[in-house]
C-alpha cells in the first residue's frame, strides 16, 4: 500500500481480488444448412444497420473483457456494499423514536432540510442528513440504511444495511442513563446478531460472502466523555474515574464489540474517533468557556482516548488481517479545523446553535418547524444545529473529507474501503 493511503498506521490489510473465471462455451450440434442461413441473415442485418455495425465491436469488447459500463461514462457505478451503522445521536436515524427516552429528535424543526421526508422530522438529530447518510449517498446508494427498531422487512438488510444507532448511548452500558432508555453499543451488536441470524436463514452459506462486502460504521464515544464532564451524572453513585482509566475502559469495551462483530462475519470496519466535544455549545456554556475557545480539559481526554483507540485498531489489523480491514476515521482534526477556520468554509457562526439555546440545550418549534423561539435565518451559515450536533452543512464538509481523504488530518480515503481497493 502507498504510505499516503495510511492513517496513523491503522490500515495494514489488503482485500484479495477474486479472479474472474471464464467458461468456454459448450459446443452444440447445429445443422450446417441452418448455420449458413443464420450467417447470411446476420451479414444482411449488419449491412442494413450502420448503428449495429459501428457499435458491435465495442459491445463484444465489453462482453469478452467484462469491462464495466461505468468505466466508459455510460452510467454511474452502483454500490453493492450495504452499510451497517452503530453509534450515537450523530448517526441515529430514528431508533430513539421507538424508545421511552428524553433523547428524541422526532419533532420540528429537526429534519427541516431532509428532502426524502419532505422536511419532516425522522429522528435524525440535525436539520438534514448525517455524515453516515452523506457517505453512503456519495458512494452510489439511492436510499439510507433504515432504523432497526422501525421493524422494516429484514430483507432490506441485504440491499442497504441497517442502522442501529441510538441517541444518548455510548460505548459503556451506563452512559446516557439520565435519558432513560437508549441502546448501548453492546446491545446494538446483539441486534446485529439478530439481523445476521435472519440472513443466515434466508441466504444460507451466501450470508458469509455477503457480509464480507458489507461496511460497518462505528461512530460512538462522545457521550461517554460528555457524561464524564457532567457532574450530575456522578451524583447517583460511584467514584469518578481518572481520565486515563475512563479512556482504557472505553477502548477495552469498543475493542470487545469490534471483535464480536468480526466473529459474526463483519470484515470491513470504519471506526470513527471522538470529535472535539469540548467545542460544542452546550459544554462551553455549562463550563463558562470564553467565546472563541473550547474546553481544553475535555479535548485533552478525547485526544488521549483517540490515540489509544488508534493503537487498538492497529492491533486488530495485525491479529485479524489480512482478510479484515479496520480503518480509523480522524473526525477530531477535521471538525476542529471547521470550527477554528469556519470563515474559510463559508460559515458565519461556529459557537452558537442555529436552533434553540446552548443551555438549557433545547431545540423545538411548531409543526412547520419555523416557529421555535430561536431559529437562525440561514442554516448553511452555522456549524452547529443545536447545542450538541452539527448542521447538515458541516456534515457535508466532514463527509467529503472522509470519503476523499484529507491531507491536513491524515484521513484515510473511505471510497477505497467501499470499493475494495485496499
Amino acid at each position: 500500500m502507498d504510505p499516503k493511503d495510511k492513517f496513523h498506521g491503522c490500515v495494514t490489510s489488503k482485500l484479495q481480488r477474486k479472479a474472474c473465471k471464464s467458461h468456454a462455451p459448450v459446443a452444440m450440434r447445429t445443422n450446417i444448412r441452418t448455420q449458413a442461413l443464420q450467417s447470411t441473415q446476420q451479414k444482411a442485418y449488419l449491412m442494413a444497420s450502420p448503428f449495429v455495425a459501428l457499435f458491435l465491436p465495442l459491445l463484444l469488447l465489453l462482453v469478452l473483457h467484462r469491462l464495466p459500463l461505468f468505466a466508459l461514462g455510460l452510467r454511474p457505478p452502483a454500490v453493492r456494499y450495504p452499510t451497517f451503522v452503530l453509534g450515537d445521536s450523530l448517526v441515529d436515524v430514528g431508533n430513539n423514536n421507538y424508545l421511552f427516552t428524553i433523547s428524541k429528535a422526532n419533532s420540528p424543526p429537526y429534519g427541516i432540510d431532509f428532502a426524502p421526508s419532505g422536511g419532516q422530522p425522522t429522528g435524525r438529530f440535525t436539520n438534514g442528513r448525517t455524515t453516515s447518510d452523506l457517505i453512503v449517498e456519495a458512494l452510489g446508494k439511492n436510499s439510507f440504511p433504515p432504523p432497526y427498531l422501525a421493524g422494516n422487512d429484514s430483507s432490506i438488510a441485504v440491499q442497504n444495511g441497517i442502522n442501529y444507532a441510538s441517541g444518548a448511548s455510548g460505548i459503556l452500558d451506563e452512559t446516557g442513563s439520565l435519558f432513560v432508555e437508549r441502546i448501548p453499543l453492546s446491545m446494538q451488536v446483539k441486534y446485529f446478531e439478530e439481523t445476521r441470524d435472519y440472513m443466515v436463514r434466508t441466504l444460507g452459506k451466501n450470508a458469509t460472502e455477503f457480509l464480507k462486502t458489507a461496511v460497518f460504521q462505528i461512530i460512538t464515544g462522545s457521550n461517554d466523555i460528555l457524561n464524564y464532564f457532567e457532574p450530575s451524572v456522578y451524583l447517583f453513585g460511584g467514584k469518578k474515574l481518572a481520565p486515563t482509566a475512563l479512556q482504557d475502559i472505553m477502548v477495552s469495551n469498543i475493542t470487545l464489540n469490534l471483535k464480536r462483530l468480526h466473529e459474526l462475519g463483519a470484515r470491513k470496519f470504519i471506526v470513527v474517533g471522538v470529535g472535539p466535544i469540548g467545542c460544542i455549545p452546550y459544554l462551553r456554556v455549562m463550563k463558562l468557556v470564553k467565546k472563541g475557545e473550547c474546553l481544553s480539559a475535555a479535548n485533552t481526554v478525547i485526544q488521549g482516548y483517540n490515540m489509544k483507540l488508534i493503537r487498538a485498531i492497529n492491533k486488530l489489523n495485525e491479529d485479524l488481517g489480512p482478510e479484515s480491514t479496520f480503518v480509523y476515521a480522524n473526525i477530531y482534526d477535521i471538525f476542529l479545523d471547521i470550527i477554528q477556520s469556519y470563515h474559510k468554509y463559508g460559515f458565519e457562526n461556529a459557537y452558537d446553535p442555529c436552533c434553540g439555546l446552548s443551555f438549557p440545550p433545547l431545540c423545538f418549534g411548531g409543526r412547520d418547524g419555523n416557529s421555535s423561539t430561536i431559529l437562525c435565518k440561514d442554516r448553511n451559515k452555522y456549524v452547529f444545529w443545536d447545542a450538541y450536533h452539527p448542521t447538515e452543512a458541516a456534515n457535508i464538509i466532514m463527509a467529503k473529507k472522509l470519503i476523499a481523504g484529507d491531507a491536513n488530518a491524515n484521513s484515510f480515503n473511505l471510497r477505497r474501503l467501499y470499493t475494495g481497493l485496499l
